[in-house]
């Protein structure tokens, strides 16, 4: 079982990102492969491309500014050795307000104005392995041949949405289960603004440290 570890980026990698790849185990026959491009979804079409052409029966998708745990390849793989094709880790985003980034509706609805995309999270999320609509990218396994039943362009963006969920409607229209298993829990690199908010929160004990 081949699997391609695909990691699209601007130009630059989190420390703590670096540090969880080098403690990921790697099973024999993992390659790891990075893209960059200031478009994400060139990135991942450019990743998704290679991953098709030299065989590669998974891939592993990782943002630059996630920490997970080293045996990732192992619990989302186990889950695609029981049948599934799609599944993501669980983390969160990074700014206020912050929400997990696995969500239980994605796609379109009518509004006076016409149609609007819509993304409705799991704000209460059962532990273990649950369905979802879709997700973000920064820890999806995944089969090759999901991939291909998405098109050339798997990520190319969709009106109001980016590359991710872009994909998750191709991967629905094509048929596709997602799943999340939100036992593999990942950290989501940010950066924190100092001020005078930080400050007094820090000392009526809100417990902020740099």
């Amino acid at each position: 079982m081949r699997t391609l570890i695909a990691i699209p980026c601007m130009d630059t990698v989190d420390t703590l990102f670096f540090i969880s790849c080098m403690d990921m185990a790697r099973p024999e026959g993992t390659q790891v492969a990075v893209s960059v491009s200031s478009l994400v979804y060139n990135a991942r079409n450019m990743l998704a491309k290679k991953a098709i052409d030299e065989g590669f029966d998974r891939v592993l998708w990782l943002d630059s500014d996630m920490k997970f745990p080293s045996d990732i390849i192992h619990r989302l793989g186990a889950h695609l050795d029981a049948g599934l094709e799609y599944v993501s880790a669980l983390y969160f985003t990074r700014k206020a307000e912050i929400k997990p980034v696995v969500y239980s509706g994605i796609g379109y609805k009518n509004t006076p104005d016409g149609k609007q995309p819509y993304a409705t999270p799991f704000t209460d999320y059962p532990e273990g392995l649950f369905e979802i609509a879709g997700s973000g990218f920064g820890a999806v396994m995944m089969t090759t041949d999901l991939i291909k039943r998405c098109g050339a362009q798997p990520f190319f963006p969709v009106m109001g949405f980016g590359e991710d969920f872009s994909f998750c409607l191709r991967a629905k229209q094509a048929g596709a289960r997602m799943w999340c298993d939100s036992t593999i829990k990942l950290g989501h690199s940010g950066t924190t603004l100092f001020d005078e908010k930080t400050y007094q929160t820090q000392r009526k004990g809100g417990g902020t440290h740099g």
